[in-house]
């Protein structure tokens, strides 16, 4: 094992650089290959890169793009190899990774075509050890890899580099494991449409790399990358399988280091500075280790849990307990929007005004009532004025078969044997028309992508009607960023961010409700809310602001830990009951997307994760609720 660069990072077998923003990783990487590539420029030789795919890298290949159009940063003497294809796609598919590559960067660097490899996905079952044999033979003649680009899966795997890959696993066509099938669902308009295999280089390949970067954005990647950085190395978890390279680092984004032992228990590796956000985190977690109610918590608990120095500064023990466990139980409140002629002062939200305007942004259809169905009810019974706004249609995550069956029903409506002229029916031929003529792989025509996004909307306006939003009261963006663009490969324009001020200047909430913070920076509910951010900062000096709060909310796949928490709702089993019927509205997409634990419809999930946070109030010595909802205010 590696010295540790700092006493903080004591655990950390991984050298890892935690950056504010993911933009700002992989200017960091940018600048180091753009380095290397110029010193090699300069003595004559050329550069061989390892490239990686999907989302992760895609910052860093724009980063490079601007340097060769802006730096002059020239690319004719570099050599790739990428990581991985899926076998079974062409290079021309729309989730090839040969095509994945020319989109992102190829195609806007100079770079000659005869230096660029990719394992080829649709060679014969018989050909592909061979092929396998000579990607590492080229990969040698090319002089081996200067510097490899990864990122990081689910599972912990680099490339397609599952669990139980061998630290000498050479190029060789794998299976998927299903959680990474899972993950690339939404990719593929559906899991049944996901290879089951593909070709990657092996943990030994990559290991032979001179230099080995890998990049790891936003906070579902945060668990696994702690633990390929402080658990040893297991072929269990591929990428641990990286601790004993001579030039390894990682460089991962704020919420990607969330696990991180230095960042969420820093007390246990070394002095910190007892601030109050961090002594409730420190009581809440020794709480929970030990098993014991934060006021049954003793003197001995805290110095056997490396926390004595917060005892000598703000202790005796009974009274941190009771200072903490007062500030937990004043989270909890059953108005989430304040409750009217009340004192305030120990509620998370404000008494007035009463009823407050409630703007409620849903990055898609559905995320609103999984993230907070039961509080949307709540501010709704309460008086409130609520407003719900889905920022995108949704359209791209609605299966095929779904359209298929809208367009049967309309025709079947509109009589006739499904020959009526009327202009529904007339759409809905169109529909079913183009559905029959794509593959399963191939992007919507603006038709389809129309009827899916009325599908969405539907549903919505279905689920909302169970949670007594009156329709009146939502509002579809339909955002041109989603429209015009793809899963993983999403960019903000400037109408998306006035589309979102101008709403916000009509209505003037006193509260918002957002999602989307900690995300993947590429994935939808990241993108909605940068819109939401930049159009806040493009009002912040008008008046409405002043008086304005924002909460966030998560999706099921991740809760907040309970000393992050400003403001718990609970709700009764009735209540909980509701939301899944809420949920269950969303027809189009039951088991669609990624979700944890073995549970592939979002109302088992939603359901699992309130009911668990109720169970972590209840395990801290607050009162027993059924379930709970919980916020985070944003400052």
């Amino acid at each position: 094992m590696r010295s540790p660069s700092s006493e903080a990072q004591q655990r950390e077998r991984i050298p890892t650089e935690i950056y504010a923003t993911a933009d700002a990783g992989a200017q960091a990487i940018a600048t180091e290959i753009a380095a290397l590539i110029r010193a090699n420029n300069d003595a004559g030789r050329p550069t061989v890169l390892g490239l990686a795919t999907g989302s992760t890298p895609v910052r860093l290949y724009r980063q490079l793009i601007r340097m060769h159009r802006e730096e002059k940063l020239s690319f004719r003497h570099v050599i790739t190899f990428n990581l991985d294809e899926y076998y079974g796609l062409p290079p021309t598919h729309p989730e090839s990774y040969r095509r994945f590559m020319q989109e992102q960067l190829f195609g806007h660097i100079d770079i000659l075509p005869e230096n660029i490899h990719v394992p080829d996905g649709t060679l014969p079952r018989a050909q592909v050890f061979q092929a396998c044999e000579q990607y590492e033979n080229a990969i040698s003649a090319a002089g081996g890899i200067d510097l490899q680009v990864l990122g990081i899966g689910r599972t912990g795997h680099v490339g397609f580099n599952e669990p139980g890959s061998t630290r000498e696993s050479r190029t060789r066509l794998v299976t998927l494991d299903a959680l990474t099938r899972r993950d690339a669902a939404r990719d593929f308009l559906g899991e049944a449409n996901v290879p089951r295999h593909a070709i990657t280089m092996g943990v030994g390949t990559i290991l032979k790399a001179r230099r080995i970067r890998l990049l790891a954005w936003g906070e579902a990647k945060a668990q696994i990358t702690a633990f390929a950085i402080e658990r040893p190395p297991a072929e269990a978890l591929p990428a641990s399988l990286l601790q004993n390279h001579p030039d390894i680092r990682f460089a991962i984004d704020r919420p990607a280091s969330f696990e991180l032992t230095r960042i969420k228990h820093p007390w246990l590796v070394g002095p910190v500075t007892w601030e109050p956000a961090l002594v409730r985190r420190a009581v809440a977690w020794l709480s929970l280790e030990t098993k014991k109610p934060v006021l049954k918590l003793l003197e001995e608990d805290y110095s056997e849990h490396g926390m004595a120095d917060l005892l000598t500064e703000q202790g005796p023990a009974y009274g941190l307990n009771i200072r903490i466990f007062n500030e937990l139980q004043h989270t909890i409140t059953g108005w989430p929007g304040g409750k009217p002629n009340e004192n305030d002062k120990y509620r998370p939200e404000r008494a007035h005004p009463h009823p407050k305007r409630v703007v409620v942004f849903s990055p898609e259809p559905s995320d609103d009532v999984l993230g907070m169905g039961g509080t949307l009810r709540r501010l709704i019974e309460q008086g409130h004025d609520v407003v719900v706004v889905y920022q995108t249609s949704g359209n791209l995550a609605v299966p095929d078969e779904e359209a298929a069956m809208a367009t049967d029903l309309v025709l079947e409506l509109a009589g006739n044997g499904g020959t009526s002229k009327n202009p529904e029916a007339v759409f809905a031929r169109e529909v079913r028309t183009n559905l029959q003529q794509k593959s399963a792989f191939t992007s919507d025509t603006p038709a389809i992508r129309r009827l899916k996004g009325l599908i969405r909307r539907g549903e919505a306006k279905a689920s909302l009607k169970a949670c007594g939003v009156p329709v009146d009261r939502l509002r579809f963006l339909d955002l041109p960023f989603y429209e015009k663009g793809r899963y993983r490969q999403f960019v903000i324009e400037d109408g998306d961010v006035k589309a979102v001020a101008d709403l916000l200047r009509e209505l003037r909430p006193n509260q918002i409700f957002a999602t989307g913070q900690f995300n993947d920076p590429s994935s939808v509910a990241a993108v909605c809310f940068e819109t939401i951010r930049r159009a806040l900062a493009l009002t912040k000096d008008e008046p409405w602001q002043q008086e304005s709060r924002m909460w966030l909310y998560r999706s099921p796949e991740k809760d907040w830990d309970a000393a992050e928490i400003d403001m718990a709702v609970p709700f009764s089993p009735r209540e909980l009951a509701g939301k899944i019927q809420a949920i269950y509205q969303h027809k189009s997409q039951r088991s669609q997307g990624p979700f944890d634990s073995g549970l592939h419809e979002a109302w088992q999930q939603a359901e699992q994760r309130n009911r668990h946070l109720a169970k972590v109030y209840d395990r801290l010595g607050l009162a027993e609720y059924e379930a709970i909802e919980a916020f985070q205010r944003w400052r």
